[in-house]
């Protein structure tokens, strides 16, 4: 009779088209059944945390739900870290592990339950009675609430008879939120009535906006009132005009953009927390700016806001279009009397630092021109974050993620890749890591280099250190030792487990991605480019922070 892992994995099946992890005791034989499930995709990662952020980051590439699993005890504390970002992230994922038998811990056993719920993930436990109904209750929640779940299989269960398969009811899914009240319809009305009055609209949307489907709404609304569009770091690419786009705001945005934004009269917010690096740390807009946000959470996100309107983005942004073309407002004009282009630029920085390293921005600003065009970027945390963000362009906010930075952690890059690789598999996967991250992730460039192969790019932002920490507390003057890290050649560690690398010291040698860009995917292998960059040059939005903290 198939076992209960056997009516585990075939609910997943229905449901999850790719699995990432880690074998151990605890999942060996739900593995087993996965590996003979139909439609289903195992890729093994080198370490459980791994497995968590592929799936996070498969999923953040447009690849749909995905799956992650690892034993028990220190396989699965091994997975808080990337289960915390999810969380943070508010990224649906399953993750499927082993667990303490029914009879009772054993002397290796932890309290599972109250790990996940300390990083404020929920647990569902499968029993002898319904694995796949609790497997579809899993997913159901891991959509609904659009957050990691965990999936604990108790060892003493995974190989139990459960009778025979049968088909499980599709996860439900909660119908949007339409702003259909009379006080959600007079918010839209008065929503629509301020763009249209104003002399310098301007329209912020995050990656919700993009989740929820509405950029062309948002698009309709800016032809409508002549607004100017803005976006966070991951809602780049959601607006259908880049020619009136001003770009990321706050540290990651240029000086004239930020102080375009900093000039509008009314904020049309759309799908973005405003958490404090969006908002410049409450310096983004003026005194006096009417601010309106739309979000599904209860109460606005931030003081700053005036008029909140809670509803799903793209029928919240319908309304206000709709209402706008009833309005015939005058276009302000104000978009065409800026010059948008020269407002987003940043400083191009120089060839070498003055202690003979690389510039990161240079550098950055040259790779930005060689990478292939279709590319998804992710990134690991660190101070190097903000040189991705202001210099590559990505087309849509499902091509730029960074894995880590909801949680503030570092060491989440290298096993981002293969999760990406997996949802995008025809486009080429850019990871900008930096050498502390690189370092904590290392045995995960392995599954990095074998499973995106000719179409995976690693940039190691190689300064030597703890950037950031060198960039906060080495300002304040703390001692440095604790903050650098001894030169380490990644392009050796990447040769070792079969990519090609190159050790970058000027702007001459970034020639070596040009040439394996011209080549064919099936003809090169994974690429590193090892940046032996100065540790002197500070990143804009760290300036932000080092304003803000000193």
């Amino acid at each position: 009779m198939p076992s209960v892992s056997a009516h585990v994995a075939a609910a997943l099946s229905r449901h999850v088209s790719h699995v990432f992890g880690v074998m151990g005791n605890g999942n060996a034989h739900l593995l087993d059944a996965l590996e003979r499930s139909p439609g289903v995709t195992f890729t093994a990662l080198r370490h459980e945390a791994g497995g968590v952020v592929s799936a996070d980051a498969h999923y953040r590439a447009g690849g749909g739900l995905a799956a992650a699993t690892a034993t028990y005890g220190a396989g699965f504390t091994n997975t808080l870290t990337p289960l915390a970002e999810a969380a943070q992230a508010r990224t649906p994922l399953v993750l499927v592990v082993g667990d303490a038998p029914t009879s009772g811990p054993r002397p290796w056993d932890v309290d599972q339950i109250a790990l996940a719920s300390a990083v404020g993930v929920r647990t569902y436990t499968v029993g002898r009675a319904d694995p796949a109904a609790t497997t579809v209750i899993a997913i159901e929640h891991a959509l609904a609430y659009s957050s990691p779940v965990v999936l604990a299989i108790p060892y003493d269960v995974a190989k139990a008879d459960a009778g025979p398969i049968t088909r499980t009811p599709e996860p439900r899914r909660a119908p949007e939120l339409a702003p259909a009240t009379p006080f959600a319809t007079g918010t839209v009305t008065q929503i629509a009535r301020a763009l249209a009055g104003s002399q310098r609209p301007l329209l912020l949307a995050g990656r919700g906006a993009w989740l929820a489907g509405a950029g062309t709404a948002l698009g309709a609304i800016a032809d409508a009132t002549g607004a100017v569009t803005a976006t966070t770091a991951l809602g780049r690419g959601v607006f259908p005009r880049p020619e009136f786009d001003l770009g990321v705001t706050g540290g990651f945005g240029a000086d004239g953009a930020m102080s375009v934004i900093h000039d509008a009269d009314v904020v049309l917010v759309v799908g973005a927390s405003l958490n404090q690096f969006t908002m410049r740390f409450g310096t983004l807009f003026a005194p006096g700016t009417t601010v309106a946000q739309i979000d599904t959470a209860s109460t606005a996100t931030h003081p700053h806001v005036g008029l909140y309107l809670r509803a799903d983005a793209a029928l919240a942004a319908r309304a206000i279009a709709d209402e706008l073309a009833a309005l015939v407002p005058p276009a302000s004009g104000w978009r065409e009397s800026l010059d948008i282009a020269a407002l987003r630029d940043h400083l191009p920085g120089d060839a070498l630092a003055p202690d003979g390293r690389l510039d990161p921005r240079s550098a950055a600003r040259r790779i930005g021109e060689l990478l292939p065009e279709d590319r998804v970027v992710v990134s690991d945390g660190g101070h190097f974050i903000g040189w991705a963000n202001m210099y590559w362009p990505v087309s849509s906010p499902d091509r730029m993620m960074m894995v880590g930075t909801a949680y503030q952690s570092i060491g989440l890059g290298f096993p981002s890749v293969p999760g990406a690789a997996r949802a995008r598999p025809d486009a080429t996967i850019v990871l900008t890591t930096g050498d502390g991250g690189g370092l904590m992730a290392v045995s995960d460039l392995e599954s990095a280099v074998r499973v995106a192969g000719g179409r995976g790019l690693a940039v190691v932002w190689n300064d030597r250190a703890y950037g950031a920490e060198v960039h906060l507390y080495g300002a304040q003057g703390l001692a440095p030792a604790p903050m650098l890290i001894p030169e380490v050649d990644f392009a050796a560690l990447c040769r070792a487990v079969g990519g090609e690398a190159v050790v970058v010291r000027t702007l001459d040698d970034l020639e070596a991605l040009a040439r394996w860009r011209e080549r064919p995917a099936d003809e090169r292998r994974f690429l590193l480019l090892d940046l032996r960059v100065s540790a002197t040059i500070r990143a804009p939005y760290q300036e932000e922070i080092l304003r803000v903290n000193s």
